[in-house]
């Protein structure tokens, strides 16, 4: 739960840097969220909650 909040608050953070920043713009980010909350009710968001997961262990894993 807690990774989940963290990638959801620091995506956030990016897309409103690139808005700000005018990398992109409000109608494609609006539709970018909209594609994410859909993406996240069909059956593909187990897999690719499977997959964050897994990345954010291969990154925790790293020492330095």
């Amino acid at each position: 739960m807690a990774i989940s909040l963290s990638v959801v608050v620091l995506l956030a953070v990016i897309l409103v840097v690139l808005i700000r920043g005018g990398s992109i713009k409000a109608g494609p980010a609006i539709v970018a969220i909209l594609f994410g909350f859909f993406l996240a009710s069909t059956g593909m968001a187990p897999s690719i909650n499977r997959f964050m997961n897994s990345l954010a262990d291969m990154v925790n894993s790293i020492s330095f």
